[in-house]
């Protein structure tokens, strides 16, 4: 059987009140509260879920390195044992996962998001288990809403979902039950309003599950059809008026994009079976939402349809475009200003315009990806496996403008806050920032 601790950490801190201006919001209607659901961590301090706001891949205007160099580098960050989700950052607190022995020790970090210094570290004890060679124990990137971080770990005997606060206190811990699958869970958790929701599709019986975020009471589970495990994190498209709630849109290979009520779990519809699996996330930008499936480190197909404004109609979405074509398979694509941008694994880059999927450009960069790229101020920074940040313009003129090889293999998708961007590799945690350290080398 596994067992669970709680480590009391030797760099405890008061944790401050960051959500003042919450009472500011609570005379407003829905609308706007559903809105700021997808939105909460749009500001440049904040990178809170996978993928950052709303799981767009897009910062806000962030005064980054292009030209990148090795001084570059302010910090770096040695980590235990492997791990391959991306950090979250709420203003300087940071939170990053690891795993050691097989899976049997789950680590949380939280360290100072501008100096990389630890605060204070928590570790879970579950059962050794099987991955994928392109996986890790720690693939599930937290979430966090300012006050609370949210994780996710699996054996095959326990699906574990914890709640700790800023302080390193658990909150509640929740065990999903059982997780079946020869690659590992890697799925991350979202939040809407009080609930934290998580896609629990596995090769087995799978789920869609939301809970109490405070308590981790459960609010609802549906249960989904299954074939094989997927990976895709869900995302919200917001509602376009006050009497609708925003659409939560959930992805596996067995029904294609679906979208549900996040309130209840209630399907409005779905696209039907994909011919693989989902291991890439939906991306919604545009009015366009984008879902890509693969298998043998190859993109098969990519679907792009227009969802309507009322999820429950006879017509709901429209099918725009399908590609068969130089797809990514496990990173997600980012759309924006007009264009749909992606890497696929094996490093060929791509633009097309995101209404009709027509090719703008297509570009080897060399390399191979499982991570997913990032956008900020019309530059995508991409990491390669191989551990090298590639920096090109987010533009229908392809440019490449720098490109920076790290010491460490990678997996996971970088994160973009307080004017850094952080890379987790293997082994460690780098922050880039445009001003280099004083004495012009990497600490």
């Amino acid at each position: 059987m596994p067992f669970y601790t709680l480590v009391s950490s030797h760099k405890s801190f008061r944790p401050v009140c960051r959500y003042l201006w919450i009472a500011g919001l609570l005379g407003y209607c829905l609308f706007f509260s559903s809105v700021w659901a997808a939105e909460e961590d749009s500001g440049p301090t904040r990178w809170s879920r996978f993928r950052g706001p709303n799981g767009s891949g897009i910062a806000t205007e962030q005064n980054l390195p292009v030209e990148l160099k090795p001084e570059h580098r302010e910090w770096v960050v040695e980590l235990p044992g492997l791990g391959h989700a991306a950090p979250v950052i709420w203003d300087d607190y940071l939170f990053v996962t690891s795993a050691t022995e097989e899976g049997a020790v789950r680590y949380l970090y939280c360290l100072d998001a501008i100096t990389g210094e630890e605060r204070w570290m928590r570790y879970l004890g579950m059962n050794k288990s099987h991955k994928h060679n392109k996986s890790s124990w720690a693939s599930s990137t937290p979430v966090t809403d300012g006050e609370t971080v949210y994780i996710a770990f699996a054996d095959r005997e326990h699906y574990v979902l914890s709640a700790y606060d800023f302080a390193g206190e658990l909150l509640w811990r929740q065990v999903l039950g059982s997780f079946e699958s020869q690659h590992g869970q890697g799925t991350s958790p979202i939040l809407y309003e009080d609930l934290i929701i998580l896609a629990n599709d596995q090769d087995g019986p799978s789920s869609v599950v939301a809970l109490e975020k405070k308590t981790g009471k459960p609010v609802w589970s549906i249960l989904r059809d299954s074939r094989r495990v997927s990976y895709a994190t869900p995302l919200l498209i917001p509602a376009t008026n006050q009497d609708q709630l925003p659409q939560l849109i959930v992805s596996c290979g067995a029904m294609g994009m679906t979208s549900l009520n996040p309130l209840t779990g209630e399907m409005h519809w779905q696209t039907g079976e994909m011919s693989h699996r989902t291991v890439g996330s939906p991306v919604y930008g545009e009015g366009v939402l984008v879902q890509c499936c693969g298998g043998g480190g190859q993109g098969k197909y990519m679907l792009a349809i227009k969802p309507h404004d009322e999820p429950d109609s006879l017509d709901p979405y429209e099918v725009l475009y399908e590609e068969k074509r130089r797809l990514p398979y496990v990173p997600t694509p980012i759309i924006y200003e007009g264009h749909l941008y992606q890497c696929n694994d094996g490093g060929i880059a791509g633009c097309r315009d995101v209404q009709t999927g027509k090719n703008v450009w297509t570009e080897r960069i060399g390399g191979n990806f499982s991570s997913s790229p990032v956008c900020v101020d019309g530059m995508i920074y991409m990491l390669s496996e191989e551990g090298e940040i590639v920096v090109i313009s987010a533009s229908p003129q392809f440019k490449l403008w720098s490109r920076l090889k790290l010491d460490d293999h990678s997996h996971a998708s970088p994160a973009v806050a307080n004017g850094r961007l952080y890379i987790r590799t293997f082994h460690r945690l780098t922050s880039i920032h445009l001003n280099p350290s004083v004495d012009g080398e990497a600490n």
